[in-house]
């Protein structure tokens, strides 16, 4: 989702020259008091997709107000749905292959090794045994040493063949891979883990979200209509972003700085709004003749702009002629 922050184009403009005119005649005065004229103005934000779609859903209409995260559009996103699918099914198949390589071998032929490793054992122990039997009986003379060394024979295959059943059992508790084949498919699911990753952020992104509490200014497409990359599909006006601007005269100018306090009247405003000067323009906007006289620079007006509180910001609309009056010292 992208946004975009843009200013009051038209309406705003207009009046700035009319206010501009205005201070050239009278220095921005009126009758009301010695006040300034000015105007608000809102710095609206504009929601996009950074990706095109077909609008799908459009959960908001122009005047309604919306908390922070609410949603205001999707548009369609099939193809990234399955894009975050098939990487979610290639992690798993990876991971069933790791697990199968991981482990030893299946539980039936563990049990076939440790019956094979019992009887060895078994075997071992009678040979040894009848080993013990012939050496006495060949010591008294009783047996050839024919008979011995057959006793020997048996003797030593039994103990190779137990130490043949004891390596099969720790062969078949390793696992089936070797480390490279391990290592090959860790590699493959973190591939895929960042994969889906991706694919869920462009998943999100065809979804549009409120970045704060406003009121939804505008909105520009119908649901079934195509949006182009990037193109607002609503655009939304929080109250920190109406801001007051009026035109102080060269005579007055001097004495503004950012954070000094105003009073802002509007026809119709049941009581004035207190407000707080954000900025002040280093340059005059209109601007005579190079060589200044003392008459002529009564005529230069410097844009100045004041922010209100969140709380009475909702009171005013973009393009509003407004009366502000300077705090006293």
């Amino acid at each position: 989702m992208t946004i975009r922050e843009r200013r009051w184009p038209d309406c705003a403009r207009v009046l700035a020259l009319l206010c501009g005119a205005g201070a050239l005649a009278a220095g921005c005065s009126n009758d009301r008091g010695g006040s300034l004229q000015g105007y608000a103005e809102g710095e609206f934000v504009y929601v996009a997709s950074p990706y095109a779609g077909i609008l799908e859903t459009l959960d908001v209409a122009r005047g309604q107000q919306v908390a922070a995260g609410a949603r205001l559009f999707v548009l369609e996103h099939g193809a990234e749905q399955a894009a975050v699918d098939a990487a979610a099914a290639r992690i798993r198949s990876a991971q069933a292959q790791l697990a199968n390589l991981g482990e030893g071998r299946r539980a039936a032929e563990l049990d076939v090794i440790r019956a094979q490793s019992d009887s060895a054992a078994a075997a071992l122990a009678l040979s040894r045994t009848q080993l013990d039997q012939a050496q006495k009986l060949f010591k008294d003379g009783f047996v050839s040493r024919a008979r011995l060394d057959e006793a020997k024979a048996a003797y030593n295959r039994d103990v190779a063949r137990v130490a043949e059943t004891r390596a099969a059992m720790a062969v078949g508790l390793q696992a089936l891979g070797r480390k490279p084949e391990l290592d090959a498919l860790r590699a493959t699911i973190e591939a895929a883990e960042a994969e889906r990753a991706q694919a869920k952020v462009r998943l999100d992104q065809k979804t549009g979200l409120a970045p704060a509490a406003a009121l939804v200014y505008d909105t520009y497409f119908r649901v079934g209509e195509s949006v182009p990359a990037g193109s607002p599909v609503a655009s939304l006006l929080p109250p920190a972003n109406i801001k007051i601007r009026f035109y102080a005269p060269e005579t007055l100018v001097g004495a503004l700085a950012p954070g000094q306090k105003v009073t802002v009247g509007c026809d119709g405003c049941p009581a004035p709004i207190a407000a707080e000067i954000s900025y002040v323009s280093p340059q005059a906007e209109y601007t005579p003749p190079v060589i200044y006289s003392r008459e002529s620079r009564a005529k230069l007006v410097f844009l100045v702009e004041a922010r209100p509180a969140a709380a009475d910001a909702p009171r005013l609309r973009p393009g509003q002629p407004v009366d502000v009056t300077l705090a006293r010292p």
